[in-house]
């Protein structure tokens, strides 16, 4: 798998770019340029990046909110408490670049513009982090689930109940075609 699962809202899509490969796990945040090209499949982070190109410093705030969603999400998923010290890092990203809300004439109204100051990974970190927050505290998060597929550590929030794989053109086809073999095999 070379591209993350995108679509699940920004805290999974976030958590999802940890996928196994044939090498084991990827980190597909590992570089600036991954990081750009991450951002560039996520709409509702073109506001916060503008047109900045991120840097190595701007990796390990990123990574940092990854770590701390992926501990909560999995401390969910397995029925657990979450880990404080994760819950407290979401919260400390947020306090580090608060959102405020900029306001505008445009002519016709007042306008409202999100806006964060800090260097752009402190800045996307706490916008994911906030997105976290959103997903966490959100009762649908009671329907988190593990892609079912044996090499895959992918979650998602299904749509549909009875969804057993993230990506039914990934896993679930991999699935089936498998599954497919083992019956037919002599």
């Amino acid at each position: 798998m070379s591209d993350p699962l995108t679509g699940e809202g920004l805290a999974l899509d976030l958590v999802n770019t940890r996928p196994v490969t044939e090498d084991g796990r990827a980190d597909l945040l590992a570089t600036p340029d991954r990081l750009a090209a991450w951002l560039a499949r996520e709409p509702a982070l073109q506001a916060e990046v503008g047109n900045a190109a991120p840097t190595a410093a701007d990796l390990g705030p990123v990574h940092a909110v990854r770590e701390h969603i992926d501990a909560v999400v999995h401390a969910l998923l397995n029925g657990v408490r979450p880990p404080q010290a994760a819950l407290r890092g979401l919260t400390e990203a947020q306090r580090a670049a608060p959102a405020v809300r900029e306001l505008a004439w445009d002519g016709a109204g007042v306008t409202a513009t999100s806006r964060r100051d800090g260097r752009l990974g402190v800045r996307l970190a706490a916008r994911l982090a906030e997105a976290a927050v959103d997903l966490l505290t959100d009762p649908a998060v009671s329907r988190l689930k593990r892609c079912e597929a044996d090499d895959c550590v992918m979650v998602f929030l299904p749509a549909h109940p009875r969804r057993r794989w993230c990506s039914p053109t990934r896993c679930g086809n991999r699935t089936r075609v498998a599954r497919y073999y083992r019956r037919h095999r002599p």
